[in-house]
């Protein structure tokens, strides 16, 4: 729907809005009552195993070719379409109460001039909503009014950050208002997002634009999409394989039918005679389709229904994990999606946006320079620095009342430096008290709350406020800063605003004494260009304290002055005002005369703000990265920002052979940049050859691998092979190069470049852009991808990855909704991944390859007992244990091991994160490990049949009488297969448990006694038709010529497996095998936590600033703000609506015992 003139309807004429508008009712869900059982038999038919099954059903629907009863396959078949629909009810359940949760939240809508409570999901376009401070925006909203002078709003945009149109760009909107008969353009600027939060703004009115699915957040929230895992893609294929094998089979028995009855039949005619009518050929069409029926169990059903499980017990032990829960929001984690357990442990790339999820989004002023001496840091007697800890003396600041009593302080040296009145630290607060577009709130005498658009500038302006410099009050003309004690109004002159391309801001001000003053503040790499020659020797001072605190990972600014001289001020203001209402080229004119003024400036100093991490952040990513995970940062957030971040979470590391950045504006230049790199250190540039210097043999052109997939194999799909790269690099790319290297004709070019760095940042990007980056490397890179994300912005990406984890817990729940995973902390990742994703993995392939073994060896014995029974189809076990086999008998000792095994414990899987990296080669269920599976099963079925079979040939009982019939042979058969099968469950089997044993134990003495009970004259009395195995359990396993039979038949089927697996270890041990060894020999391993390396040369603009255009033009601007400004009254009673504390957790990996906490 695209935009459209909308008319606010009248307030009585509320219900007689169109019907084709959107109500603002949002779904996240994947079925309803009555599309649940058409569609979910439709997803779970597009497995080819269920529909195989089916078609088998209709086979023993036809009596002529019908071997094994009907209800054999029907029962299974329902059963596991049952416990599916079950499972996948319960999950789309979970989705339809948060969807219900969301749509049934309050707003006030103004209703006949009165104020109504209404759900969120009646509210419909043309409403006139009323929102308060900290409440979410419901809809898209043009904001008619607030309590703001401006008539400003402030909104948290943790949910949009770097959004784009109902189409899908955020970032534009256009349209039209019409009141009483006038016109008024509508844009961007007026309007609300859904998904925002009202941020100091006590109240506000706004006219519903856009609601439920036209909003622009669900716009790009993408569309729901079932996730199969790569076993379940491999399971497709196997299954076909499988089906190519019978029908391979089948043939083969079915032409040794033909032979047999045209060879040996009429010799047995007189007690099995023909059928009329019944032909040599159609009674070999029909034993072909009887013994596709003999022969199904190589795709057992039962597979599918322990699959599900399976799936199901992993889920619930990542809900039950005490590790991952976050006591402060009382948040567990929660796998709302069942079905991709085992796919945590083979995950290759992590996509992850960075405000909310890797930091707290909570800055502190932390260190500075003034005048070429630094100060924040501690030192003891010797004068080396101190660790700063929580409990260690703060500064006090009561000599100050209008401090904030949060702002915390430990250097006194500080303090007294102001307090002396030395000129420089005055000059340094005054600049921070005066340059920026911070609006300031006092709703008590005394109490400042200052609203900004960025928590640096708030960061700053709060420690100008706390060391003397207050900033007060600001109207279009005046900033009014109380500087120590004394009232002074300065009068504003010019805002020269924060653009992306300055990298800086200035004000230009004239103090009640006249004098005319401009203070600027930005990045160092472009204010050291701007300085006067006279401030050389203070900036290589500054410089050093500039690297330092880059190496801390703390966002850095570089704060400068210079008196201006009034005759060439006014020049510069009439030409000032002739370029701002240029029609044409007025943005390039307006930086021209900035650049004028903005030179031969004085070094003041610079401040150093840190963007606190989430606890525990770097330490997680470090172990991701020795599990050989590749972490890609998408955010919407500029390169500095983002950089710094990477370099204080351990993902930018200085021990990295180098760090390559693209900044191209054009697709050549972003072309020559993937193949060459900006090299930048000391403020040197220059080029290198980027991909000789990772890849000396590194080709032209890039190396792609064809394989097929699909159905069929009819998908023809070319992967990229990755390079061998020398030494670990990074890459940095910003949205707008992103957007070219996205294209088509570059897509290769980026992906082979991105793909041989550990990391890669991406900077200012869309949501659109993060899908497709996702997009790109799942279509040609052969891996498990993962996207994590706490906003709105990132559920495209969180949706388009194989694997989505939501951060819940922070302002937006839109990404939890749309996730597959949720956690409360992006540490828990590690743990989500290394621990419960790797043994999910384990677990199944366990499963896959013990199913497969234990099917094949029983399949196997019929076609080997074909060519003794003239290929009649005649199965060689008793129905009923063929029934039993893979339900009963079989099917709890591998769920056991299934749901309980593990090869290390959890604290040796954090202390070696390579056991990680077999899961992302696809190492322990493959092709290879399939074939191995049947040459096991075929030599098991040979050495079941044939030792039992010559062995028997002979062989009488103690009374003398013959024990060489066919069901003596049946009975014992079946006892060889049970034991040996559960043999290797016994092998297999690496944590044993009371359930294990007991699963073990119970199944093989289950078969024993159902196996004499369905032998019991009492059943063959009751049912002599389906019951015909009369007295020959007991008959045949009381001799002890049996039990010999047994016992040598089971050895020599286990006996082969051990020696194999004793070699192995001793000649070739995997990974596993090693930490095993080691965790039976050593003790649990402390895990040694490494701090964030230290940089130790940088010259990167590391700049803390607001993160869009700033509000310069705002604040100046008569057209908005008269020249008194009265707080408006409260039209409407507010309601309390206290946000809960988020105090972070320290981060503790192995052990619980508590911490001592750190501050600045």
């Amino acid at each position: 729907r695209g935009p459209r003139p909308r008319r606010a309807p009248p307030e009585d004429q509320r219900s007689l809005l169109p019907c084709i508008m959107y109500k603002n009712e949002i779904k996240t869900s994947k079925y309803n009552i009555i599309t649940f059982l058409p569609l979910n038999l439709y997803v779970q038919f597009t497995r080819l195993a269920n529909v195989y099954f089916l078609l088998l059903l209709i086979l023993q629907l036809i009596p002529e070719i019908s071997s094994l009863p009907w209800f054999t396959t029907a029962v299974p078949l329902v059963i596991v379409l049952s416990i599916t629909g079950v499972k996948d009810a319960n999950d789309d359940i979970k989705r339809h109460k948060s969807d219900r949760q969301v749509n049934n939240r309050t707003v006030e809508v103004l209703v006949n001039g009165k104020l109504k409570e209404e759900r969120w999901k009646n509210v419909q376009v043309g409403d006139i909503l009323k929102l308060q401070n900290n409440h979410f925006v419901p809809a898209d909203l043009l904001l008619l009014s607030s309590s703001e002078p401006l008539n400003l709003v402030y909104v948290e945009t943790a949910d949009l950050d770097g959004c784009e149109h109902p189409n899908n760009r955020l970032d534009k909107f256009k349209g039209t208002l019409t009141v009483k008969g006038q016109t008024h353009g509508l844009d961007n600027d007026k309007v609300l997002l859904r998904g925002c939060t009202l941020r100091n703004t006590e109240w506000c009115f706004g006219l519903v634009i856009f609601g439920g699915p036209d909003t622009k957040l669900m716009q790009n929230s993408g569309q729901s999409k079932f996730k199969r895992t790569r076993i379940d893609h491999m399971m497709n294929i196997l299954v076909l394989c499988i089906c190519g094998f019978l029908v391979t089979i089948c043939v083969i028995l079915s032409i040794g039918n033909s032979i047999w009855e045209t060879n040996e039949g009429s010799a047995f005619t007189v007690f099995l005679p023909h059928l009329p009518d019944i032909s040599v050929e159609l009674s070999s069409f029909f034993i072909f389709w009887s013994y596709i029926i003999v022969l199904n169990t190589v795709v057992p059903i039962s597979l599918y229904v322990s699959v599900e499980i399976i799936r199901l017990g992993n889920s619930f032990f990542i809900d039950w994990d005490r590790k991952m829960y976050y006591p402060k929001k009382d948040t567990p984690a929660q796998a709302r999606t069942t079905t991709l357990n085992e796919e945590l442990g083979q995950i290759k790339y992590i996509f992850s946006d960075k405000t909310g999820t890797l930091t707290q989004n909570i800055m502190t002023f932390n260190k500075c320079s003034i005048n070429g001496k630094p100060y924040g840091e501690l030192y003891d007697f010797s004068g080396h620095k101190v660790k700063i800890l929580k409990k260690m003396e703060r500064v006090d600041f009561s000599w100050n009342k209008l401090a904030d009593p949060k702002f915390i302080f430990h250097d006194h040296s500080l303090v007294e430096t102001v307090r002396e009145g030395n000129s420089e630290a005055h000059a340094f607060f005054r600049l921070l008290a005066l340059c920026h577009t911070v609006m300031p709130e006092e709703k008590k005498e005394g109490e400042l709350n200052y609203q900004a658009q960025s928590p640096d500038e708030s960061a700053l302006v709060t420690a100008a406020r706390n060391f003397g410099f207050v900033f007060h009050c600001r109207t279009p003309e005046t900033i009014t800063v109380m500087e120590m004690g004394r009232n002074v109004v300065y009068e504003l002159v010019a805002v020269l605003d924060f653009s992306n391309v300055r990298k800086r801001m200035s004000v230009i001000v004239r103090s009640p004494e006249g004098k005319i003053t401009l203070f600027c503040k930005g990045a160092d790499i472009v204010i050291c260009e701007r300085l006067h020659p006279s401030s050389d020797k203070l900036m290589e001072a500054t410089m050093k304290h500039l690297n330092e605190y880059a190496g801390d990972g703390l966002r850095t600014l570089v704060l400068a002055y210079k008196d201006l001289d009034e005759s060439y001020l006014e020049g510069w203001r009439k030409r000032h005002h002739e370029a701002s209402i240029a029609m044409e080229e007025r943005e390039e004119r307006l930086d021209d005369l900035y650049e004028e003024i903005e030179k031969d400036m004085t070094l003041l100093g610079a401040t150093a703000v840190e963007d606190k991490l989430q606890d525990g952040v770097p330490h997680t990513i470090e172990q991701l990265a020795e599990a050989d995970i590749k972490i890609w940062v998408l955010t919407g957030d500029k390169q500095e920002t983002a950089e710094n971040i990477g370099y204080a979470c351990n993902i930018l590391r200085e021990d990295m052979n180098e760090v390559f950045v693209v900044t191209g504006n054009t697709a050549e230049a972003v072309q020559k940049e993937l193949k060459c790199y900006i090299f930048h250190r000391f403020l040197l540039f220059g080029f290198r050859e980027a991909r000789q210097k990772m890849c000396p043999q590194a080709a032209a052109m890039p190396s792609m691998k064809k394989s097929h997939g699909g159905l069929f194999w009819l998908t023809k799909t070319k992967y990229l092979q990755d390079d061998k790269v020398d030494g670990e690099y990074g890459l940095i790319i910003n949205g707008s190069s992103l957007a070219f290297a996205l294209e088509e004709d570059l897509e290769l070019e980026l992906l082979r470049t991105a793909c041989m760095c550990q990391t890669v940042i991406c900077c200012r990007v869309t949501p659109l852009q993060k899908a497709q980056v996702v997009k790109a490397v799942k279509k040609y890179k052969q891996a498990v991808t993962l996207s994590i994300g706490d906003g709105a912005n990132d559920v495209s990406m969180i949706k388009t990855a194989h694997i989505g984890v939501g951060i819940s817990g922070q302002e937006g729940m839109q990404a939890v909704l749309s996730s597959d995973f949720s956690l409360a902390q992006f540490r828990y990742l590690q743990r989500l991944l290394l621990v419960h994703g790797r043994w999910s993995y384990l677990r199944m392939c366990k499963f896959l390859r013990y199913f497969f073994l234990k099917n094949f060896t029983f399949t196997f014995v019929h076609f080997w007992y074909a060519f003794f029974c003239g290929f009649s189809a005649q199965p060689v076990y008793d129905d009923w244990f063929s029934t039993c086999y893979n339900l009963v008998y079989t099917a709890l000792p591998v769920l056991a091991l299934s749901l309980f095994d593990q090869d290390v414990n959890s604290h040796w899987s954090f202390y070696y994160p390579k056991l990680y990296t077999p899961g992302q080669w696809n190492m322990y269920f493959n092709r290879t490990s399939f074939l191995l599976c049947i040459m096991q099963s075929c030599y098991n079925s040979i050495i079941l049949f044939f030792i039992p079979y010559a062995a028997l040939h002979d062989t009488v009982r103690q009374d003398g009488r013959e024990i060489a019939d066919y069901q003596s042979f049946a009975i014992l058969l079946q006892t060889c297969l049970i034991i040996v099968v559960n043999a290797q469950i016994f092998l297999d089997t690496w944590y044993w448990t009371g359930i294990n044993h007991f699963f073990l134990w119970g199944s093989m003495a289950a078969y024993f006694a159902l196996t004499f009970t369905m032998n019991s004259n009492g059943l063959f009395f009751i049912f002599p038709t389906m019951f015909q195995f009369l007295g020959t359990g007991r008959n045949s396993l009381n001799q002890p010529n049996t039990w010999l039979i047994i016992f040598l038949t089971c050895l020599l089927c286990i006996l082969p497996i051990v020696a194999l697996r004793f070699i192995f270890i001793q000649t070739s041990p995997t990974i596993n095998d090693k930490v095993r060894y080691k965790m039976r020999r050593d003790e649990i391993p402390a895990i040694s936590l490494r701090p964030p390396a230290t940089r130790r040369v940088s010259t990167r603009s590391s700049y803390a600033f607001s993160h869009s255009q700033g509000y310069g033009d705002l604040v100046i601007s008569q057209k908005f703000l008269g020249k008194k400004t009265p707080r408006r009254p409260l039209l409407f009673g507010q309601k309390d609506h206290p946000l809960a504390e988020n105090q972070p957790q320290l981060f503790r990996s192995i052990t619980e015992e508590p911490e001592e906490p750190q501050s600045c």
